[in-house]
């Protein structure tokens, strides 16, 4: 059986590498944001809990774009089943 050849990274999964690691800085933002707002606010405060969720979201996030950053795809294009013949 033959591996079909495996493409270049397009813009779109560069894109998204860049976008994970973005939203994973993010992430940590929120997270100090989250640390700073408990020690005045507390943590039963509205504005805490919304921190703690834009934590988890940008964190979940940023992992699923470096996933799809990081994949690599087949080539499935005509042109590269021409050349195998």
């Amino acid at each position: 059986m033959t591996e079909t050849p495996k493409k270049k990274k397009g813009i779109f999964q560069k894109t998204s590498m860049v976008m994970g690691v973005l939203s994973e800085l993010i992430a940590l933002g929120c997270l100090v944001m989250t640390y700073l707002k408990s020690e005045t606010l507390g943590m039963e405060d509205v504005i805490t809990a919304s921190f703690m969720a834009s934590t988890f979201f940008f964190f979940m996030c940023g992992i699923v774009m470096i996933i799809v950053g990081r994949a690599d795809l087949p080539d499935l294009s005509m042109a590269s089943l021409r050349d195998e013949k």
